[in-house]
C-alpha cells in the first residue's frame, strides 16, 4: 500500500500580478513535508502567495499561514513558523525577569 498524501500547499499569483485574473487559487498535495517545502519555495520564488498544512485526518494538525510560509519552507530557518504569542516578555516581578504569555 502506498503512503497517503499528508501535506498540501495552496497557491495563487500575487493579487498585483498580471496573472491574478487568469488563474484561480490551486492546491497540490504531497507525501512528505520536505516535498511540500520544496514546492512552496518554488512558488514563493515566483512572487506568488502560498499557505500550507496537513490534510485530515493526519495528526497533529499543522497550518502554515501565508505570513509564516517563508520561514517554514526556508531550510536555513529551521523550518518552523514563529508563533507570535511565544515570545518572552520582561517581567520585573519574576526572579529571572522573564515570563511567557499565557
Amino acid at each position: 500500500m502506498t503512503k497517503p498524501d499528508i501535506w498540501n500547499v495552496a497557491f495563487s499569483p500575487d493579487r498585483n500580478s498580471d496573472l491574478s485574473g487568469d488563474m484561480a487559487r490551486s492546491t497540490r498535495t504531497f507525501k512528505s513535508e520536505i516535498d511540500a517545502k520544496l514546492f512552496a519555495m518554488q512558488i514563493l520564488a515566483k512572487g506568488w502567495a502560498a499557505s500550507a498544512g496537513t490534510l485530515n485526518p493526519h495528526q497533529p494538525k499543522q497550518v502554515i499561514a501565508s505570513s509564516q510560509i517563508e520561514r517554514w519552507a526556508d531550510p536555513g530557518s529551521g523550518g518552523q513558523p514563529v508563533k507570535e504569542d511565544s515570545a518572552p516578555l520582561r517581567d520585573s516581578r519574576s526572579p529571572a525577569g522573564m515570563r511567557r504569555r499565557s
